[in-house]
Order: structure tokens, then sequence, then C-alpha cells
């Protein structure tokens, strides 16, 4: 299977501006990569106490006075402006959320873009950030868990109804179902056995970020073994893999990624300057997209 490659759009970025935003998506469409990617981050911290696991040293490449923007409300501003590419959240911080607005806005941006939805859930590194988001830290684990069962009860069920230990849904009714049936495609993050056994069990695919091939390579022979163990077939989970601080040098650089079974590969836009940003997106499409 050839390798797509995917986007991620620069919202850690302060020079990005909805404009922007809107020319970036239309040109990677037109260039040909597969989807676009956002994070999610509701609140950052000058002084962070927990370690960012996507770099060696354990800062994170983006400072607190970013404007993220929301990744469900970015993504149906990006819906409205283009027609073709999918869209990725990369990840979305789900055991912080409220799991019925979640689905529901889940649900209400696959219905705007026609089926374009790809949701990439993790559950986060920064205890600082939950704490915010009113969530206890112990067993996040185990709440993503429980609100993945809660959206896909409201995605699929038409009299919706859950029982669990963090969460009790009473019979309701949620509409517009997702175009994508049952729901859009669940893509986990993370890299630890609870992690790639979450994959296992839940996930269309799992999503790795700034991990080396060697790194995603023994992700993917452990959730093979997870797979094996819950009487999966591996080789129906996608993986997907994005990078910011560990940019590929070019496309000949991804065999490895490939080699592990990665099937797309999600390259980012760093410049800083923002009249720049259009002349890095068409870089990256030279060097990585196969227009062939």
């Amino acid at each position: 299977m050839q390798l797509e490659i995917g986007l991620n759009l620069p919202v850690a970025n302060p020079g990005l501006t909805p404009r922007l935003l809107r020319e970036l998506a239309l040109r990677a469409e037109e260039a040909g990569f597969a989807e676009l990617y956002l994070g999610e981050h509701v609140v950052l911290f000058d002084r962070p106490t927990d370690r960012y696991p996507g770099s060696e040293d354990g800062e994170a490449f983006f400072d607190a006075t970013l404007p993220i923007p929301d990744p469900l409300v970015a993504h149906a501003f990006v819906a409205a402006a283009t027609s073709t590419i999918r869209l990725a959240t990369g990840v979305l911080l789900l055991p912080q959320r409220n799991p019925v607005y979640t689905a529901k806005h889940v649900a209400t941006l696959d219905w705007l873009s026609g089926g374009r939805l790809d949701l990439g859930v993790g559950v986060g590194w920064s205890l600082q950030e939950i704490e915010a988001c009113g969530v206890p830290t112990p067993q996040r684990g185990a709440r993503c868990d429980e609100y993945v069962a809660v959206m896909k009860a409201l995605w699929t069920q038409e009299l919706s109804r859950y029982e669990g230990r963090f969460y009790e849904l009473p019979e309701c009714r949620q509409y517009p179902k997702p175009v994508q049936r049952p729901h859009p495609p669940l893509w986990f993050g993370g890299w630890t056995d609870r992690a790639l056994d979450r994959a296992a069990r839940l996930g269309d695919g799992w999503y790795g970020f700034d991990q080396s091939a060697e790194q995603v390579a023994d992700c993917a022979r452990r959730l093979a073994k997870r797979c094996a163990e819950r009487g999966r077939d591996f080789s129906e989970l996608g993986l997907a893999c994005g990078a910011y601080g560990r940019m590929p040098a070019d496309r000949a650089a991804l065999s490895e990624y490939a080699a592990a079974g990665v099937r797309q590969f999600a390259v980012s836009i760093t410049t800083l300057d923002p009249a720049g940003m259009l002349d890095d997106l068409r870089r990256l499409a030279r060097t990585f997209v196969d227009r062939s």
C-alpha cells in the first residue's frame, strides 16, 4: 500500500490567522495531501510540572501563549473551505471533555464535512490541564474507555443509554448521526502498554507523534501482540504518524516508517514567518507528496 502524506496545520504558531488557515487547507488539498491534522490543548501553563513525552528533554515545542484553536471548531471552518481532503484530530484529549457534548460535536463535524473525519483520541500528558478542566487525574485511561462507549451509544443507537463507573447516560436521543457508519474511525494515540491495548480493543487505528521509525516499529510489534491476545486481526488497524521535532528529510527517509506498517505520515509546516508558510507548504508537497 502506498504511503499517504498528511499535514499538521501550523496552529502552534502565533502568526497563523483564520484567512491563512483557510488558504493553507485549500492549497494542501490541491497539492494532494491526504489529511489535515489538528491537535488539542485547552489551556497551557507558564511553568509546566509535567514532562512533554514527545521530546528527549521533556520540554514542549510550544509555549503557553500560543493561540491553539479547538480542533473540532477549527476543522468545521476548514471543512467549509475544502471538499475532499480528510480531517483528523491528532489528538483529542477525551478524558477531560464531556462525552455527550463531544459526541455531538464530532457527529456534527462529520455531517458538515460529508464524512471526512478521523477522530484521534488520547488521554493527555499534562495533569495540570486535566485538573484545570475539573476532572480527576487518576484512572483517566479507564475514563477514556467509558467516554468512548458513551459516544458510540449516541452515534449508533436510536435510543441511547449507558451505565458505567464514571458516567451514566439516561435514555435519550442525539441527532444528527455521523455520516460514516457506524461512526468516524477512532485512532488512539500513546505508546504505553495501556494505550496500545486501548487501540487493540477499541480502535480502528493507532497514531504516534514525534517518534523515530525504530520506536514506531516497536509500538507496532507490541500492538500486533495485543491484537493477537484480543483476537483481532492486526492488519485491519491503520497506523499513522506525525512529526514536528523529528521531521524526516525527504520521502526516502519515510521508508523505515512504511516498513513498520505506517500507512500515513503527517509532516509539519515549521516556519514561524506567516509570509513563508505557503512557501513551506509548497516545499513539503514537492518533497513528500507522490502525485504519480
